[in-house]
């Protein structure tokens, strides 16, 4: 995917302006969480499509609310547990002076979502207050985006229709591209009930029992109907954003999400389902922001999206007794 068309061409996603990234990972725990920072605002919305999302924050971005700048966004681990880090997100910029001027304060918009990851790792250790307030630091001092099994990427999984037993690592992902003075990029945390597609061929996720070959997520989940057993696994959520250098309103931005949730079905199967918290949001970020059809914007951010996907599983294999000891 290094071209999708002679007229769009893949940048590194350092190149999209108006944000500053943060990680903080903790390996023997198995979990972490990303930062991402808008030192000039950011106008945001948000498409949740699965039935177990683990968030914080987000009624700040319906369609129905103030119009209020979003100072920051925090992707983690630790499922509702994690959203404590928000807390600490909050802390330092407040110190800073970061946020909603309300005379009394300044408060600081920050929206969270995680992912669920208690099953691989440690359960008892989540991110909490301090991790937020690190991630704050690193993301201020030369952090910068990382694909794989960091970040909140670290206790990723996929392919769990079957259990973890039969599952794979993931991770996070980024990807960006550009056409004419149009910049879109893309992040996603791949941690899902369902397998990973590269243009209809299956590249990870639920594997046999002996794990020596691929088995089917989407064929366990019609198996529930005839064993009788309930499909009640909520463990899964895949969370992405796309980040667009163009000046569109928070309806538009919505629209954008909705439209980059192609990307989700492209490569994830199952998705979207009662047991996934799949969730994308929309933001555009920058100090100039340009001007741009919403059409091609979200056609464009659907396939930044479907890239990330790919990179964040690509970039987190794990060789099968190193992911089992984890389990």
């Amino acid at each position: 995917m290094k071209n999708l068309s002679a007229i769009a061409s893949e940048i590194p996603f350092s190149e999209m302006e108006g944000i500053k990234t943060g990680n903080i990972t903790d390996e023997i725990a198995g979990t972490g969480l990303t930062l991402f920072h808008f030192p000039h605002g950011a106008r945001a919305a948000v498409d949740v499509s699965g039935g177990g999302p683990a968030s914080r924050g987000t009624n700040v971005l319906d369609l129905a609310r103030n119009d209020t700048p979003l100072d920051a966004l925090v992707f983690g681990g630790g499922s509702a547990f994690g959203l404590e880090a928000a807390t600490g997100v909050e802390r330092y910029l407040e110190e800073k002076g970061i946020g909603l001027n309300t005379g009394a304060a300044t408060v600081p918009i920050v929206v969270q979502s995680d992912i669920y990851d208690l099953s691989y790792g440690k359960s008892d250790v989540r991110p909490d207050a301090a991790m937020g307030y690190r991630a704050c630091q690193d993301a201020f001092y030369g952090g910068i985006p990382q694909s794989g099994s960091v970040g909140a990427g670290t206790g990723a999984t996929i392919g769990k229709a079957c259990g973890m037993k039969q599952s794979q690592k993931s991770g996070i992902g980024y990807a960006a591209y550009r056409i004419g003075n149009i910049k879109v990029g893309a992040c996603v945390v791949v941690n899902s009930y369902g397998d990973i597609f590269d243009s209809g061929v299956k590249i990870a996720g639920m594997t046999t029992p002996d794990r020596k070959g691929f088995s089917s997520a989407e064929d366990a989940l019609y198996g529930t109907v005839h064993s009788g057993n309930l499909f009640t696994d909520g463990q899964n959520t895949t969370i992405g954003v796309v980040f667009v250098n163009a000046d569109f309103t928070r309806e538009g931005l919505y629209k954008i999400a909705q439209m980059t949730r192609n990307a989700y079905a492209r490569c994830i199967r199952p998705v979207g389902t009662m047991a996934d918290g799949d969730t994308i949001y929309a933001v555009a970020a920058g100090k100039s922001l340009v001007r741009a059809d919403i059409n091609v914007v979200g056609t464009l951010a659907s396939r930044a999206m479907e890239a990330a996907i790919l990179n964040a599983v690509k970039t987190s294999r794990m060789a099968d007794s190193q992911f089992l000891e984890n389990l």
